[in-house]
């Protein structure tokens, strides 16, 4: 098993190499989150370091930020041009989401549905 993940990640990483740098991360967004999270998020830009990547809401907002170390480190294994941040905004706000990734509203109704993202 080790071994086709070995082959999968070296078939992505000639993919991505063809891509113009700062195209990578926005492309690499699928492959570094999982199936699970790519159909819930969709990566939107890549500007200044700066990985902005849409979510349904503040609670996938914030369960993802918790895993942006990972995120990012797994980013950075394929792109050239270093990801220093990811930006988590809400799905509608058009990037105009004032608050931090990571803070959540004090009187947000907890949905019995939500689950935590998991790592593929």
């Amino acid at each position: 098993m080790e071994s086709a993940r070995h082959t999968l990640q070296k078939l992505v990483a000639e993919l991505l190499n063809r891509l113009p740098a700062e195209q990578v991360p926005v492309s690499a967004w699928q492959f570094v989150c999982g199936k699970w999270v790519a159909q819930r998020t969709q990566a939107l830009s890549f500007a200044d370091g700066v990985l902005r990547v849409e979510v349904p809401d503040a609670g996938w907002r914030s369960q993802l930020h918790d895993l942006s170390r990972q995120y990012l480190a797994n980013l950075n294994r394929y792109s050239a041009t270093r990801v220093e941040r990811i930006e988590f905004v809400l799905a509608g706000a058009g990037g105009r989401d004032s608050k931090p990734a990571g803070v959540t509203d004090r009187n947000k109704q907890q949905d019995s549905r939500w689950k935590r993202p998991k790592q593929e």
